[in-house]
């Protein structure tokens, strides 16, 4: 995998028709806390945090790293996007000799089912093709979990493997830039 290293970050707000995609900002904490506190979000995450631990424990400006978007809507965070390296002692990679990004996703339940997450999924893909061009994404879900898969297809990804971890079928895919040929 290309690092992130070699991209601006964080990069100019990226604007969709609703939304913007951005680096974080103080301003998040709230609805950060909120994300990981809430039960729904929870249960996609290996459950919900303790709001009072995160009170403690979230840094007044949290998820400020490379490859972690906050998706604003009218102004306010409404999730997250994130393009992390893949960790290389999890099962099934792509590529067993070199480390992969993955598309990660977190959104707030007022926000589900909007049409969000697919537009700033496709945005933040486009970004990174344009950033690290040729370079694959991967993403990662539970088979379980339907509006994930059906974002997963929305956004181009093709099944690489399945295979059981955290006691569930979870589902690789992989996304690959398209490049003009000549």
């Amino acid at each position: 995998m290309a690092e992130l290293d070699g991209a601006a970050w964080p990069p100019v707000p990226i604007r969709t028709q609703r939304l913007v995609l951005r680096g974080s900002e103080a301003r998040d904490r709230a609805a950060f806390i909120e994300l990981f506190a809430s039960p729904e979000v929870g249960i996609h995450i290996g459950g919900p945090q303790p709001r009072d631990a995160l009170e403690r424990s979230v840094p007044e400006v949290p998820g400020r790293r490379r490859g972690f978007f906050v998706v604003e809507l009218d102004g306010a965070m409404i999730g997250a996007i994130t393009l992390d390296r893949r960790p290389g002692e999890l099962p099934d990679r792509l590529r067993p000799d070199a480390g992969e990004t993955e598309l990660g996703y977190l959104f707030l339940p007022e926000a589900w089912g909007l049409g969000y997450a697919s537009e700033a999924g496709a945005a933040a893909l486009g970004w990174f093709a344009a950033a690290l061009p040729g370079e694959p994404v991967v993403l990662c879900t539970r088979t379980a979990n339907s509006p994930s898969m059906r974002l997963a297809r929305k956004l181009g990804f093709t099944e690489v493997t399945r295979f059981e971890e955290y006691g569930a079928e979870q589902w690789l895919g992989v996304w690959s830039p398209v490049t003009p040929s000549g």
